[in-house]
């Protein structure tokens, strides 16, 4: 088995010496993970949810991949037994063509690079993270309301108004509806357009069951390790990886847009039929793979970051999707998520006047946003390398690949010979980030100095207040 199991022991939080109200706008990954951060600290936290439950609250039908940077969060969280319980863990990556379905190499994961990231790769449903969010804000005391859409934000007031007319006061707003939700709109403005990336991709969940009837996808499933399963083509790219316990599988699939759909959310459901008309010539395994998949479709597309995640008038702050949306698929959408969590949580565990909350909502837009950006024009960049036309690049990634598969190597370890040392190597870094220890760097910089400031004009004399994280095994 690779990497870190147990995850180490959870970090202990540090509870804020003044607890505040904060309004999260939207009951997604992100508001569900700020709100069990935030509760962790100590802070007063009300959710709210437009659609009528949690069950119909999260659109995405498909699997998530999570990488070792938001493993490693859960595991400081004490989230470690449950994320287990739910998810499997990935230890290998297969390679192939799309059309002829050869192997271009394997990867197995990296012990030493799992060690010290912390974490490791999880697989599992989509609707089953969000579940288990959703339960651990509540068990921590979070109050979490559904049908309560909120039709406007009064920054200045630190106040949102839902579609019932009732006004729902707090200290700090938390936008977390995603890249079409209105608080950034309220932010940004309504001119925030989307540039169409030229591809599309469906996202199904295939069951276990109907994989397992059929001899060459039974395969798939049956490995001695937990794989995942990718295929390159022309201006293709498929995954097929196992989430949870139970051997259903993610199905994801880029091919050219076609202009069918042109929705940049979860609701164009299509048969199968659809799906198998842009597999063809694929390999055998990937039509069948196909065959059973009744998907959701999306365009795929890119948004300018912004400047500012804090409005100028007052204290509202976008996290997740609403401040920094990835193209559908990307494995680091849902670590940015939590992460934003993390060091939003962080920050304000050292809150003990109101005056702070400015400071602090500016260091987490300061601490996020080009960790943030690098992620996602990375995560672009892989699909963008998946779906290469062919051409001399493609020749050049395959032949590369099975030359290092040739040798027993794997295709992503760094390989003095093919020039790809420094890339492994901001792998390792973004992996290994920990967005704790970030916000507890800031705090002793640039906090604590801000604190002495204050307190040394104003005559009263300043208590330090560090806790260094600690975590066993991280």
């Amino acid at each position: 088995m690779n990497g870190i199991h147990d995850g180490g022991a959870p970090s202990l939080p540090k509870s804020a010496s003044l607890s505040i109200d904060f309004i999260i706008v939207g009951g997604g990954i992100a508001g569900l993970a700020c709100a069990v951060a935030l509760r962790r600290v100590g802070h007063r936290v009300l959710v709210l949810e437009r659609e009528e439950s949690f069950d119909s609250a999260h659109k995405s039908p498909g699997g998530t991949r999570m990488p070792p940077n938001m493993t490693k969060i859960f595991y400081h969280w004490g989230m470690g037994d449950e994320v287990k319980r739910i998810a499997a863990v990935s230890e290998r990556v297969f390679l192939h063509r799309f059309d002829s379905g050869n192997m271009l190499g394997a990867h197995r994961w990296d012990k030493e690079m799992l060690n010290e990231a912390g974490g490791e790769f999880m697989f599992l449903h989509h609707g089953s993270l969000h579940r288990m969010l959703y339960e651990t804000a509540l068990e921590l005391g979070a109050r979490i309301r559904t049908r309560a859409e909120v039709v406007s934000v009064d920054v200045e007031g630190r106040s949102v108004t839902l579609t019932t007319g009732e006004v729902i006061q707090g200290d700090v707003i938390v936008g977390a509806d995603g890249a079409k939700g209105l608080c950034r709109e309220t932010v940004v403005g309504p001119n925030d357009p989307s540039k169409p990336t030229g591809l599309m991709m469906f996202n199904a969940v295939i069951p276990g069951q109907k994989m397992h009837s059929v001899p060459e996808l039974a395969t798939i499933l049956r490995q001695d390790l937990v794989t995942q399963f990718v295929w390159f083509g022309d201006h293709h790219c498929a995954l097929c990886f196992r989430i949870g316990h139970d051997d259903d599988c993610a199905f994801y699939f880029y091919a050219p847009d076609d202009g069918s759909s042109s929705s940049d959310v979860w609701d164009d459901i299509v048969p199968p039929e659809v799906l198998l008309q842009h597999v063809r010539g694929a390999e055998p395994r990937l039509q069948k793979l196909a065959s059973l998949a009744s998907s959701s479709r999306m365009q795929v597309t890119e948004r300018t970051d912004l400047d500012d995640w804090v409005h100028d008038d007052g204290p509202l702050l976008l996290v997740g999707e609403a401040a920094h949306p990835f193209p559908p698929g990307a494995i680091q959408a849902g670590g940015m998520s939590v992460e934003d969590a993390s060091v939003l949580a962080k920050l304000f565990s050292h809150l003990r006047s109101h005056d702070q909350i400015e400071s602090f909502l500016y260091a987490f837009q300061d601490l996020r946003q080009a960790r943030c950006s690098k992620n996602r024009v990375q995560d672009m960049a892989n699909i963008y390398f998946m779906t290469l036309p062919e051409g001399e690049q493609t020749e050049l990634r395959d032949a590369t690949m099975r030359e290092k598969h040739d040798r027993g190597l794997n295709v992503l370890d760094t390989d003095e010979d093919d020039g790809n040392s420094a890339q492994w190597d901001e792998i390792r870094e973004i992996f290994g980030y920990d967005a704790e220890d970030e916000a507890d760097n800031w705090w002793v910089q640039w906090g604590l100095l801000r604190e002495r400031a204050k307190a040394a004009n104003s005559g009263v004399e300043f208590a330090m207040d560090i806790q260094i994280h600690q975590c066993d095994g991280n």
